[in-house]
């Protein structure tokens, strides 16, 4: 991964202190979100940071207002949003998506809080089925909306397009096929954006969700890497054949090259975008990280900043 520029980090450390004082809250924890996190970043790529932090005075978590959730700045080519520690806590509690990926960010602005343990501890209780419908979700709503050729009818129902003729579409339906009349305003049709970069986010999804399944399935969840070249080099082949492994290299070395607007239609497919709906609790669902212990490292993180 390549390391962001040399200016970044002091750029990021000034602006995290003007919000600081803008909200009065300390920012116990701040890294590298987004392509830039996972190896997919180009030379215009903007910069996304997560944060955590907790109010300058613990007491606004008893008045009447109450202290914010989320704190949201955009810097120009900078963007930041953050997370109490409660708040934070309660998405970690969920096994969120967001929450663990800050955590394994290997990009680090601020770190009043040495996270090592909080990342040991929530890599080995997460709730795999939770992950697991998060990713799929991430790509079956990016495939329909950029992507998927379809019709959408007042009710916000798709239909992906079979064939679309001058008087007429057909339609996939539940039970089968359905014929539309061009006219209906009922309908209608989508404007799909098939980038590179739409592409990318749908495959590394559906990758990520279906790793996710078939390790379970063989006796151990194993997260997938972070770092998305990593992920691609070390554990897909378990799961992926070489074809799938090259075309999603292929995404993401022309995302890093610049690439990333291009419009190339549906380099995915239907199919892989959509891992199954229904997966075995039985197999992929447990408890999730405790809550005792998560107020414990509430705790240490509050007391980092004070």
């Amino acid at each position: 991964m390549s390391p962001v520029p040399a200016h970044v980090p002091e750029t990021v450390d000034d602006h995290l202190t003007a919000i600081e004082r803008e909200h009065d809250i300390a920012v116990a924890l701040a890294v590298a979100r987004g392509s830039h996190a996972w190896g997919a970043a180009s030379p215009d790529s903007d910069y996304d940071v997560g944060f955590v932090f907790a109010p300058t005075d613990l007491r606004r978590y008893a008045h009447l207002e109450g202290a914010p959730e989320t704190v949201v700045a955009d810097r120009g080519e900078f963007e930041y949003q953050g997370w109490d520690v409660r708040t934070f806590a309660r998405l970690l509690a969920d096994s969120n998506e967001g929450a663990i990926d800050l955590l394994r960010s290997p990009i680090r602005y601020r770190l009043a809080y040495d996270p090592a343990d909080l990342t040991a501890y929530i890599e080995r209780t997460y709730n795999p089925i939770d992950l697991y419908h998060t990713w799929r979700g991430i790509a079956t709503s990016n495939y329909r909306k950029y992507v998927s050729h379809h019709l959408v009818n007042t009710g916000d129902d798709t239909f992906p397009i079979l064939e679309a003729g001058d008087e007429t579409y057909v339609v996939e339906a539940d039970d089968g096929t359905m014929t539309v009349p061009a006219d209906d305003d009922r309908f209608s049709e989508t404007q799909t954006k098939p980038t590179v970069k739409r592409n990318l986010t749908i495959c590394r999804a559906a990758m990520s969700a279906s790793y996710l399944k078939e390790t379970g399935e063989r006796g151990e969840h194993e997260l997938p890497a972070l770092e998305f070249e990593t992920f691609l080099r070390e554990q897909a082949p378990a799961v992926f054949d070489a074809d799938r492994i090259d075309r999603a290299r292929e995404l993401l070395e022309r995302k890093r090259a610049g690439d990333g607007e291009t419009d190339i239609g549906d380099a995915v497919g239907a199919e892989f975008a959509h891992p199954p709906k229904e997966i075995d609790p039985a197999i992929h669902a447990r408890g999730g990280p405790d809550t005792e212990r998560l107020n414990g490292f509430i705790d240490e993180i509050i007391a980092a900043v004070r």
